[in-house]
């Protein structure tokens, strides 16, 4: 199976950037589409980006759409979100996840692995 590990997150103000990595590691990485979910207390965890296999498509939940992109590095194996623009009701921790499944996925029972999640807090 594929390992996940996720790293980037940090404290910034409103209108700001981070960019987040994620990790992968175990298994080939392009065999993996992958996504980007995040979580804050007491919420369940929502869907923010997602990207194909090849990185062809991408897929995002329309509260960041025009901020935030999602991008990988299959030779590296490594996927990003790029967060401009952001907002404090962004704040949340990010986790990234890998499926097997074809095509890009927003639902999170379809994302068999995931990482240990990078929090991300937005000052307004």
């Amino acid at each position: 199976q594929v390992q996940l590990a996720e790293s980037g997150g940090g404290l910034v103000q409103a209108g700001g950037s981070l960019r987040l990595s994620c990790a992968a590691s175990g298994r080939t990485f392009s065999n993996y589409g992958m996504g980007w979910f995040r979580q804050t207390p007491g919420k369940e965890r929502e869907f923010v980006a997602a990207i194909s296999r090849s990185g062809g498509s991408a897929y995002y939940t329309d509260s960041v759409k025009g901020r935030f992109t999602i991008s990988r590095d299959n030779a590296k194996s490594l996927v990003y979100l790029q967060m401009n623009s952001l907002k404090p009701e962004d704040t949340a921790v990010y986790y990234c996840a890998a499926t097997l499944g074809i095509g890009v996925r927003s639902i999170p029972n379809e994302y068999p692995y995931w990482g240990q999640g990078t929090q991300v807090t937005v000052s307004s």
